[in-house]
């Protein structure tokens, strides 16, 4: 077998292996270990050959890192930033409970996973008025922690055009970050982005896996010292 091959597979296995260690979390209302239903999903895409993680590049994450420092932010450094990134998420976790948003952790960074189907009308990217508390209480954490900075991507499953997807993801995108600036939160710590259908994390060939696509993945990173 060609070793290109088996490199491959094995960097594949690899990746797997992480996202599976990285995104087992504690539950503080069961008391046990598990791994969540966004990991499940992300092992898909994994496997699919998408990334899990921040869809902006080092370089823009860099910048606005950098610019929320010197606007006056201020960043954490040494062990602060783990037990900062343990309050929020502690915080997130209790407030998000049966709201349908699962919250995973991978290192210091959270996403928060809002599926479609309770955030959106379908083909639509006003924010549903039901949605409009669970949101309330993501912001009231943001604003409490608020050394981080906050990608927002919205994400399409595959029906219909690439383009049409592709603006309906930033449409989406724009909408929460809109609605988290009109409650107060900082705009210059959102990373507005639109994926359209190019990361799936499930399958686009069952209703189910498709509605696993369609969804907002808000992933908050913390500002850190340089090193």
């Amino acid at each position: 077998m060609d070793i290109r091959v088996v490199s491959k597979r094995l960097s594949l296995v690899g990746l797997v292996a992480f996202v599976v260690s990285s995104c087992t979390t504690f539950d503080p209302y069961t008391q046990e270990e598990k791994t969540s239903n966004v990991t499940k999903g992300a092992l898909i895409g994994a496997a699919g050959g998408a990334v899990v993680g921040l869809i902006t590049g080092d370089d823009s994450s860099e910048r606005k890192k950098n610019a929320l420092i010197g606007a006056g932010i201020g960043a954490l450094g040494g062990g602060a930033v783990g037990y900062y990134t343990d309050q929020q998420e502690l915080k997130l976790r209790k407030r998000l409970e049966g709201t349908g948003v699962s919250v995973t952790r991978i290192g210091d960074n959270i996403t928060l996973n809002m599926p479609g189907n309770v955030t959106f009308a379908v083909d639509n990217a006003d924010i549903s008025a039901d949605f409009y508390p669970v949101l309330d209480s993501v912001a009231l954490v943001l604003n409490e922690f608020e050394k981080t900075f906050i990608e927002v991507a919205g994400h399409t499953d595959s029906t219909g055009s690439h383009d049409y997807n592709q603006l309906l993801s930033e449409r989406r995108a724009n909408s929460v970050v809109s609605y988290f600036i009109s409650r107060e939160v900082r705009g210059d710590r959102f990373i507005p982005v639109g994926a359209g259908e190019t990361r799936p994390i499930a399958t686009n060939d069952s209703s189910e896996g498709r509605s696993l696509n369609r969804r907002v993945e808000i992933t908050i990173v913390p500002l850190t010292s340089p090193a």
